[in-house]
């Protein structure tokens, strides 16, 4: 399921990042890798903050569409 089903709080797997190749290379960047840890922080219309790999990261709806968990 894309990260967005995700609730607030609960830890969970990246099991693939979808999308362009410029799209995966920037989200595995930010710290989002297969096998990575995700955690959503809060969510609010969509758009997200997570902690990945011991930061903060805020994205859009259409990127956290992208991650599935």
């Amino acid at each position: 399921m894309p990260l967005t089903m995700a609730k607030a709080g609960e830890a969970n797997i990246i099991k693939k990042i979808g999308g362009k190749e410029e799209t995966k290379r920037f989200l595995e960047n930010l710290g989002f890798v297969a096998g990575g840890m995700v955690t959503v922080v809060s969510e609010m219309n969509g758009n997200m903050i997570v902690n990945v790999k011991d930061s903060r990261v805020a994205i859009g709806k259409d990127m956290a569409n992208k991650i599935m968990i």
